[in-house]
């Protein structure tokens, strides 16, 4: 809302559509029912900003008239006594993605579990709410991912007491309805989200861990001492599928922590693929760098150029007469990283890197000239020669940087008795 006579203008009881002898229980339905029907999210891109103001004004109007005290002096001031020194006037200060995840409650929209209405640890159709799943980043090498793997970790997690099935309680002992829920399994919170803007909030009780009900201490279960759930350690054994790649998961089903009236929640593994030293991986094909000499390159060889992942050596042989050059690529089919259905596999990429002499090296000249093929290109005819010299380690990069340097540079300049101009070279 902008400045105060926008606010004063409003009337709460029609921003929730209801009369002013609306019932506290009339007022919280329709502001459930407003409150959904103005989700930002629920309408196109261009309607989200009118959605939002919409959204802000049902919350205030609820906020308001959900209040005994302040639905009084609404009704007899309007909304003049909320605009000024701490009101509900000015909606700046609101986080609305803060606002909408309280609004709806304890998980959000798939929950569905609005202010006011109490957890509901049930889903659709009476089915158990499923746990938490827990995720955890594992990283496989390039040589795992080729060959597959099987691997065995430790774990550790919370399960049902087998004494008490999970009740917290001695056999046959009673349980209490729990005096800080009143029976529940939950509290409702109140928490202030923005300037003049308090939402209601469900948070499980502390008590009775979200049952509702509790043992007296001499009624606690011994092995659990009413906690209801034990710790367990067990090995887990884990399957690397041959040709699994980065992002993949391996699910545990039922393998997290185990909680009373909840579907026990799975246990993810999500693949991190580690850094090769040799080969790079695209999809089901890989790459690696074939080193050859410059002998090698110029005459022919046969021989193991690299070890695959699986411990075979990879053999090439490039004929004679067949010249290599830096950067060509050789393509190996069926060399490439298993498929995961099927039999097949990708294809190895050979990317040629020649090995030139190092600085010391002497040939005979001589015995090299008659054996390679003579210059062949038109010879350079000039008026001049300039024997100049060079710079062995020169970089590309620097190509293009002579102007900053203070070198020439070309201009135009325009003559006032001529349309034509003449390009001339400016020295700086």
């Amino acid at each position: 809302m902008n400045g105060s006579t926008e606010a004063e203008s409003i009337d709460l009881y029609e921003v929730l559509g209801i009369e002013s002898s609306a019932t506290k229980v009339e007022i919280k339905k329709a502001y459930h029912k407003a409150a959904l029907s103005s989700h930002p999210d629920k309408v196109p891109e261009h309607e989200r900003e009118e959605a939002e103001n919409r959204f802000k004004n049902v919350s205030q109007a609820y906020e308001i008239l959900s209040d005994d005290e302040k639905r009084a002096r609404y009704d007899r001031f309007g909304m003049t006594d909320f605009t000024a020194g701490g009101g509900m006037g000015g909606m700046g200060d609101v986080d609305l993605e803060e606002m909408l995840s309280h609004v709806f409650g304890m998980g959000g929209m798939g929950g569905m579990g609005f202010p006011g209405m109490g957890p509901m640890p049930r889903g659709p159709g009476g089915r158990k709410q499923k746990g938490k799943d827990v995720v955890q980043q594992y990283e496989v090498s390039l040589e795992e991912l080729y060959k597959g793997k099987t691997v065995k970790l430790a774990s550790t997690r919370n399960i049902l007491c087998s004494l008490c099935k999970g009740s917290g309680g001695k056999d046959k002992a009673k349980a209490k309805k729990c005096a800080n829920c009143s029976g529940r399994g939950w509290n409702q919170n109140l928490r202030q989200i923005g300037r003049g803007i308090v939402t209601q909030e469900n948070v499980i009780c502390v008590s009775c861990k979200g049952s509702g009900d509790v043992f007296r201490e001499k009624d606690r279960c011994k092995k659990c001492k009413g906690n209801c759930v034990v710790e367990e350690k067990k090995v887990l054994e884990i399957y690397i599928p041959r040709g699994s790649k980065e992002g993949d998961k391996i699910v545990l089903q039922g393998e997290a922590d185990e909680a009373p009236d909840h579907e026990t929640g799975d246990i993810i593994f999500l693949l991190e693929e580690k850094e090769h030293d040799v080969f790079s991986r695209a999809g089901a094909d890989l790459t690696a760098p074939l080193h050859v000499s410059l002998a090698e390159a110029l005459t022919g060889f046969s021989r193991v150029v690299l070890k695959h992942l699986d411990g075979r050596g990879i053999q090439i042989t490039h004929p004679k007469g067949k010249i290599l050059k830096p950067g060509q690529v050789l393509k190996v089919e069926g060399e490439g990283m298993p498929l995961k259905k099927g039999d097949g596999k990708g294809d190895l990429f050979l990317v040629v890197d020649i090995e030139f002499p190092v600085d010391g090296w002497v040939p005979d000249a001589d015995g090299i000239r008659k054996v390679l093929p003579e210059w062949t290109g038109e010879e350079v005819q000039a008026e001049q020669v300039d024997d100049v010299i060079f710079d062995p380690e020169g970089d590309i990069d620097d190509y293009g940087n002579s102007d900053e340097a203070g070198g020439g540079a070309w201009v135009d300049e325009d003559d006032d008795d001529d349309e034509d101009s003449n390009r001339q070279c400016a020295q700086q």
